[in-house]
């Protein structure tokens, strides 16, 4: 079945996720959500590939989402890139389909590094690459259903975490997350690459007077800071000590491209 499968990443987990399914798939690609229209797609089956952000779809997942063809009969899955709570952000996906007449037919949580380093910096290696391997056997094993085109699980957590985390806690700070990126900041490290203004998917960085200057409509994708090479982009004041993570196998040209 051609499938195609688009990403939204900012440190990679989702692109990593996306290509080790297309991989496993006779006939399939990978696409950015950035820079893709998803009317144009000729695919029978459509995967969306993306992080979970504060327990909810990101605003980006929700526009591409709004823009997918209507009327027409494809194959619909979802992979939820988290840190280990999914929560309702499936089943958000799902309703928010179905409000324009489509079927999400398959939607699985993918438990990967956690890249929100406000709440603390990168996890050992070695853990890491337990979380990897996890995900490729996950990913391996629910490849044969995506292929067929057959239903799947629209996979949750706990109703608690539904609840509390993706029906309070994401309601209250949905709106208000384009303007956190007030506490991003550079230290003397920054040499003004403009590697942030690059990676950056809502063009939400300016460099003025040699310094990243952000702009009030961010997405909370941590890109910035998380690929910065010097480590220069702060947020908030515990970061300047906390390791940095992107995806060991996602290059910064592949965040750039």
């Amino acid at each position: 079945m051609k499938t195609t499968i688009y990403y939204y990443t900012g440190t990679g987990n989702s692109l990593w996720a996306a290509r080790k399914l297309a991989a496993e798939l006779k006939e399939a690609k990978v696409a950015s959500m950035r820079r893709s229209k998803p009317e144009a797609a000729d695919a029978e089956a459509i995967g969306l590939a993306f992080p979970v952000h504060v327990w909810g779809l990101p605003s980006r997942v929700i526009d591409f989402v709004n823009k997918l063809p209507v009327g027409k009969s494809k194959y619909y899955f979802a992979l939820g890139v988290n840190a280990g709570q999914v929560a309702g952000t499936l089943n958000q996906l799902k309703k928010l389909m179905a409000a324009r007449g489509l079927t999400l037919h398959a939607g699985y949580d993918l438990v990967m590094p956690s890249n929100y380093i406000p709440w603390g910096g990168a996890i050992p290696a070695e853990e890491q690459e337990a979380k990897f391997a996890a995900v490729a056997k996950k990913i391996k094993d629910v490849a044969g259903t995506i292929e067929a085109g057959q239903p799947g699980p629209v996979e949750k957590g706990p109703l608690w975490q539904r609840m509390f985390l993706s029906g309070v806690a994401y309601k209250f700070t949905f709106n208000k997350l384009a303007k956190a990126d007030k506490d991003f900041w550079a230290d003397d490290k920054c040499n003004a690459c403009a590697i942030c203004t690059s990676v950056c998917p809502s063009s939400n960085i300016i460099i003025d007077n040699n310094k990243p200057v952000w702009q009030g409509r961010c997405e909370q994708c941590l890109a910035c800071i998380q690929w910065c090479p010097l480590e220069a982009i702060q947020y908030g004041k515990k970061t300047p000590g906390y390791a940095r993570y992107h995806h060991p196998q996602v290059r910064l040209s592949d965040m750039m491209s």
